[in-house]
């Protein structure tokens, strides 16, 4: 099992900036890939970006540009630095890992955090 914690969420006005931290404990040599999703109200879970422990990524079209995923495999963290903040981003953000790289960016990675709130205002 792996255990993920999230934090850094908050409320920031639009075109500021926020950083989420995820802290992963337990079986964490079996995640070679993390990441984040977010879920808006009324709306499915997306990804939004992941890493492998070689350090590829893979962004959502609406979020290339603004946020950047980083890893560091030796403290196993994974943070999202989010930039240029809009209304739109507004969501519960969920930090994700799995062994597969594929399973987490195309299906449903197996282990999730529960998630922290950003909320960013117009």
């Amino acid at each position: 099992q792996v255990q993920l914690v999230e934090s850094g969420g908050g409320l920031v006005q639009a075109g500021g900036s926020l950083r989420l931290s995820c802290a992963a404990s337990g079986r964490t040599f079996s995640m070679n890939a993390m990441g984040w999703y977010r879920q808006a109200p009324g709306k499915q879970r997306e990804l939004v970006a992941a890493i492998t422990s070689g350090g590829n990524t893979n962004y959502a079209d609406s979020v290339k540009g603004r946020f950047t995923i980083s890893r560091d495999i030796a403290k196993n963290t994974a943070d999202l630095q989010m930039n240029s903040l809009k209304p739109e981003d507004t969501a519960v953000y969920y930090c994700v890992s799995d062994s597969s790289y594929p399973k987490l960016v195309y299906r449903k990675p197996d282990y999730w955090g529960l998630g922290t709130q950003v909320t960013v205002s117009s």
